[in-house]
């Protein structure tokens, strides 16, 4: 059983930046394709972006494309999302997702695993 731990969200103002983290248990991060996705308060859950860890690049959510980065730390098994210059429509309960193999999904669907979320609040 794969599971999913995120860290890292808070309180920020607009501009700033800020990295979550994303500890996994279960599984080797080599084993799994990883997402990051958000859903902010009265919408539905949205990809931000996958990665297979793969020869293929990280896909990014246009909305976000340029200013987050997703990486790894493999010793750690760890994801990470780096979020710079953030903006509040940015505010959102973030979470990591996985799901087996190295197929990219932007679906929700597609991953069986999730984490508990946390929550990312920007002010302007």
């Amino acid at each position: 059983q794969v599971q999913l731990a995120e860290s890292g969200g808070g309180p920020v103002q607009a501009g700033d930046s800020l990295m979550l983290s994303c500890a996994i248990a279960g599984r080797a991060l080599g084993q799994l394709t990883m997402g990051w996705f958000r859903q902010a308060m009265g919408k539905e859950r949205e990809f931000v972006v996958v990665d297979t860890w793969s020869e293929s690049a990280a896909t990014y959510a246009d909305s976000i494309k340029g200013r987050f980065t997703i990486s790894r730390d493999a010793a750690k098994n760890t994801v990470y999302l780096q979020m710079n210059s953030l903006e509040p429509g940015d505010t959102a309960v973030y979470y990591c997702a996985a799901r087996s193999g190295s197929r990219a999904s932007t679906s929700t669907d597609a991953y069986s695993y999730w984490g508990q979320g946390t929550q990312v609040t920007v002010s302007s």
